[in-house]
């Protein structure tokens, strides 16, 4: 699923990831970019804050405030990263950069149903419609 969204990024989209720990965020990262047609393996930035990752002429930015309270300076370079039209952006643990993303941006809910098992939900503004399932 989440390789098949890869596919329709187009840069300058902003992603939430919203879950639990351990509720899939990364693994639905590693999926994005293999759709985005980059054989790059994503990895976890919550001890590094972001990491980014070329796809083609895109660029995945990944950014993790889970263990912050406050953004700082991460703020500024996330406003950056979302205004750039070659950048996908995707936030996990996006409460402290709320005031940052707009109504532009696509939400994806992830419920852990079971060991392996997880279902998703998935909500935009109609500018990003094109993302939807």
């Amino acid at each position: 699923m989440a390789a098949a969204l890869g596919a329709k990024l187009r840069g300058g989209e902003a992603i939430e990831l919203v879950s639990d720990l351990g509720g899939g965020k990364t693994t639905f990262v590693k999926g994005l970019l293999k759709g985005m047609g980059s054989d790059e393996l994503a990895s976890s930035p919550s001890f590094t804050l972001s990491n980014t990752y070329q796809a083609g002429e895109l660029t995945l930015q990944h950014y993790d405030f889970y263990r912050l309270n406050d953004p700082g300076i991460l703020r500024d370079e996330l406003a950056e990263a979302i205004s750039d039209d070659k950048t996908v952006v995707v936030i996990e643990w996006a409460d402290i950069v709320a005031d940052v993303l707009d109504d532009k941006h696509l939400r994806v809910d992830i419920a852990v149903t079971g060991e392996t098992g997880r279902r998703y939900s998935f909500s935009c503004g109609s500018s990003l419609a094109y993302l939807k399932p």
